[in-house]
């Protein structure tokens, strides 16, 4: 089926950023977690309009083309993790050989006017999804944020973060059960947010969010990275809500094929693309396909994307 263009807007404070997409085996169907940021309430001061939501959650029961809103994840954090007025932000979600569910969570504990205050990646897990407890915050330096999980041959798993006190630059950590975590340093030093890597085609990928496009990085272990030369969805589309450049991605791999989902900012462009009102915080969902490109990727972001998601 063809996608829609955009994919998906929250419908309650049209702010759904930094998606990830998982199956969800007990529906039998597709679930998007994302950030949702508070678009429609303009009156916040500063940036208190990026704090203050819980993750959302949309569905699809048509293989990615169509997503309709549940509602948000139930996540149970400590008071000195902010408690009920904790801020969530750019979850990864993974499933352990335990059988239990796993989020990496960034939390920030409250509601702030600037970006000055702490956060950390907090670790929960689930048995439905929809449910999460057991918290937990990871070994990481201050202010690390933006989780991405993989597993690596052995049955290990790596996160790589944003490390915000380092130019924003993207490090890793290794753990051999999801729940001990031993810091590894730099990964890539690249100033930007947001990292997703996975395994397709052979090679190990990371895109980054460079703000100015998405940056792509190869690698065969995991370990030493190459960027590749041109960014993605550094030029505008022309699809509704698609004519600036893509942020904050994450990628399913299905078969032999895989989807890119980003967010963009619709509003930021032409001659109020610097103003601060709601047309330039709302945020939309969208989805294109990787192609390969000799042994680099590209995406042709204003073609139909023909999505099927496979378990």
């Amino acid at each position: 089926m063809v996608a829609d263009k955009p994919l998906f807007r929250d419908p309650v404070f049209n702010g759904a950023a930094d998606p990830v997409v998982v199956y969800n085996p007990a529906r039998g169907r597709w679930w998007m977690f994302y950030t949702n940021r508070r678009a429609s309430a303009v009156d916040l001061p500063g940036v208190s309009w990026v704090h203050g939501t819980r993750i959302g959650i949309a569905e699809s029961g048509d293989q990615g083309a169509h997503w309709s809103y549940v509602g948000t994840a139930n996540v149970e954090l400590p008071p000195e993790l902010g408690g009920p007025d904790a801020t969530h932000w750019a979850p990864d979600i993974v499933r352990g050989g335990d059988g239990m569910w796993h989020m990496f969570l960034t939390v920030v504990p409250g509601i702030f006017t600037d970006w000055k205050h702490p956060r950390h990646i907090v670790h929960l897990t689930s048995t439905d999804l929809r449910n999460w407890g057991n918290a937990s915050i990871l070994p990481l330096p201050p202010k690390a944020i933006d989780a991405s999980l993989a597993r690596l041959p052995d049955g290990s798993w790596r996160l790589w973060y944003n490390n915000e006190l380092d130019h924003k630059y993207t490090y890793f950590a290794d753990s051999p059960d999801l729940q001990h975590w031993t810091d590894r340093g730099l990964a890539v030093a690249q100033r930007g947010e947001g990292p997703k890597v996975f395994q397709w085609r052979g090679s190990w990928w990371m895109i980054i969010d460079l703000w100015q496009g998405l940056g792509v990085f190869k690698s065969p272990d995991a370990l030493t990275w190459t960027r590749q030369p041109t960014a993605l969805l550094a030029e505008p589309g022309s699809g509704i809500d698609d004519q600036v450049m893509g942020g904050h991605p994450d990628v399913v791999v299905s078969g032999e094929r895989a989807f890119l989902f980003y967010f963009t900012h619709p509003g930021r462009r032409g001659p109020d693309a610097k103003k601060d009102g709601f047309e330039q915080r709302r945020s939309s969902i969208q989805v294109t396909e990787l192609l390969p490109d000799g042994e680099w990727l590209r995406v042709d972001r204003d073609a139909p994307t023909h999505i099927q998601l496979r378990p």
